[in-house]
């Protein structure tokens, strides 16, 4: 038993590994503006490129582990995502920075499922499988907190290249910990390799992702926005039909027949959308509206962390007792009260009277949806499908992250945009001095800190009340998707969860009984 726990360590160590590189990036992101000459859309691109393929090639990552062995994927992507680290920190061009985060999101799509395909392997049945899910499911939580703090450290003593630099010892770390400590677990069949699926799965997630990360700037009714949606859904209704036509799909797509499985898989989508946005946002109001440094600013996400780490055993246990229709219930409206309590924030406001508080409230709702609805996706699969099943909870959690960044980075930017551009020539601000200042946030406190002692001041308060009020436009929307999302809940997640059709849940403890009444 003692082994187990252990084998969880690693593979939670290992996840943390690829989840921190989602946030690690953001404290950092002025610095690599600074440096690499990179505007909003760059600074974005710096975030999502790693988010676009990460999410693309989950289900290649998640299949190929089914097939060639978890542990043997796990160790390959673990040092593939070392390898290209260094490159990632050796970057002296904007797009050789972006490519390096790409090749970091291919070898995070191997290592991110075969952790819970792993865990699930592992702990096969019962309340240790819940626990195991719910401490794994509670380490992608707390690492988009870990990733501010520990980029923040990084950035007080080092460049900006140390964010990746430090994926060295630690993923050394893991790979001895995945050798001494983590089995096999290839099944015993293994079915014939779907190479056009793979594809399929590939182009179509990652055209979903790209299209969602380029509709701020394209526009969401452009044509080239509305054309690469489109091209996704043909694509992926392709990859559909080919699942459904083949005696051994890479992803048993009825399981979405299945409105629990498909309402679990939507509901930690939401919940990363939100999160993801928040912390892409947050992080530039606690620099250029707070005045904190990379560590500070990096540090007062940490209770985020805490929290949810402290409740996530909780969440868990509510479900078994109470169901989980009522704590996903539950965590989608503390969320969505986390993120109204932003609405009260200024310019002034204090930390810990007010912030840490809204934090506090997004973190115990994310714990309270993320591990029981992992649990019950995974549940409702055969070890067979582990891998690829583990991809489609990951996915969720990678395009409901990519969306949540560009649908609040877009809200945001354009109210700021328009915002700090008038309200500077109001000023009396030389135009070229406002259109620079509209690039971001941190070029607007820049260029507020170039201009003369007497202009620096108002320069600066202008820059960051428009920057709030973009703040507050973002967040509203992650305030309604919340809401929606526990309305949501309640209705999809009401009554007995039946297992889809040919699945053997014999093994299992069986959890229909806590989805809700």
């Amino acid at each position: 038993m003692r082994n187990r726990w252990f084998t969880l360590a690693a593979l939670c160590f290992a996840e943390l590994l690829v989840m921190v590189d989602n946030t690690i990036v953001n404290v950092a992101l002025p610095s690599m503006a600074r440096d690499l000459n990179a505007g909003i859309s760059g600074m974005q691109w710096i975030v999502d490129a790693y988010t676009l393929v990460f999410a693309g090639l989950l289900l290649t990552g998640g299949y190929l582990g089914d097939r060639f062995g978890h542990r043997r994927v796990l160790t390959i992507g673990v040092g593939g995502f070392v390898a290209v680290s260094a490159l990632a920190a050796m970057s002296q061009t904007l797009g050789q920075l972006i490519a390096a985060r790409g090749g970091l999101g291919v070898f995070a799509a191997l290592v991110f499922p075969a952790t819970l395909a792993i865990v699930t392997a592992v702990f096969p049945q019962g309340r240790e499988r819940a626990t195991a899910v719910g401490i794994w499911a509670a380490t992608a939580g707390v690492a988009v907190a870990v990733g501010p703090v520990l980029g923040g450290w990084l950035l007080e003593h080092f460049s900006w290249a140390s964010v990746f630099w430090v994926n060295l010892p630690l993923g050394g770390v893991a790979l001895i910990a995945i050798g001494l400590l983590v089995p096999g677990t290839r099944p015993e069949s293994v079915s014939r390799f779907d190479l056009p699926g793979l594809v399929m799965s590939a182009l179509g997630l990652g055209l979903l992702t790209y299209s969602v990360i380029e509709g701020p700037h394209y526009g969401w009714i452009s044509l080239p926005t509305l054309g690469g949606l489109l091209g996704a859904v043909v694509v992926l209704g392709l990859f559909v039909r080919r699942q459904l036509g083949i005696e051994s799909p890479i992803l048993d797509v009825r399981l979405f027949a299945n409105r629990y499985f498909a309402t679990a898989a939507g509901m930690i989508s939401i919940a990363f959308f939100a999160l993801f946005g928040f912390i892409f946002l947050i992080t530039q109001f606690f620099q250029a509206v707070m005045g904190y440094s990379p560590l500070e600013a990096g540090l007062r996400t940490l209770p985020f962390a805490v929290v949810m780490a402290a409740f996530s055993p909780i969440a868990m246990a509510l479900s078994q007792r109470i169901g989980v229709r009522v704590v996903a219930v539950l965590g989608a409206l503390f969320m969505s009260a986390g993120f109204g309590l932003v609405e009260i924030a200024d310019e002034t406001s204090g930390y810990w009277s007010l912030i840490v508080w809204s934090m506090t409230l997004m973190a115990v709702g994310l714990a309270f949806i993320s591990g029981p609805c992992t649990q019950l996706i995974m549940d409702a699969l055969t070890p067979e499908q582990a891998g690829a099943g583990a991809a489609v909870n990951d996915t969720t959690r990678e395009v409901g992250g990519a969306l949540g960044v560009a649908v609040l980075g877009s809200v945001l930017t354009s109210v700021y945009t328009t915002g700090v551009l008038d309200r500077l020539v109001a000023l009396g601000a030389p135009r070229e001095v406002a259109e620079a200042a509209s690039e971001s946030v941190m070029a607007g406190a820049e260029a507020a800190a170039r201009a003369p002692e007497s202009a620096a001041g108002p320069l600066l308060s202008e820059v960051q009340q428009v920057f709030v009020d973009g703040l507050h436009s973002a967040v509203w929307v992650a305030v309604a998707v919340t809401a929606a999302a526990a309305v949501a809940a309640s209705m999809l997640l009401r009554g007995p969860r039946r297992a889809p059709a040919g699945l053997d849940t014999s093994d299992r403890r069986p959890v229909a009984e806590s989805v809700g009444a």
